[in-house]
């Protein structure tokens, strides 16, 4: 499985939605996006991102005030 990894840590709204959008276009179809960021909107934003993207969100977590997504490209 391919999983490619974008930190957009210390950024905020909307700036890692933008930076994972621009990221997916280099994601082979099936692969798999990590994400981590700090900013607690994004959960809300990245639910959203791949509702509107047609991608799946396979999972996400938050340890320690970091927050990271597994996005997978369809």
């Amino acid at each position: 499985m391919s999983v490619t990894v974008l930190d957009v840590k210390g950024l905020n709204c909307p700036l890692p939605v933008l930076r994972t959008k621009k990221a997916m276009k280099d994601v082979p179809a099936g692969g798999t996006l990590q994400v981590m960021t700090t900013d607690p909107g994004s959960v809300k934003d990245f639910q959203a991102f791949c509702e509107q993207t047609g991608n799946q969100l396979e999972n996400w977590s938050e340890a320690d005030g970091v927050f990271t997504f597994l996005i997978k490209k369809n």
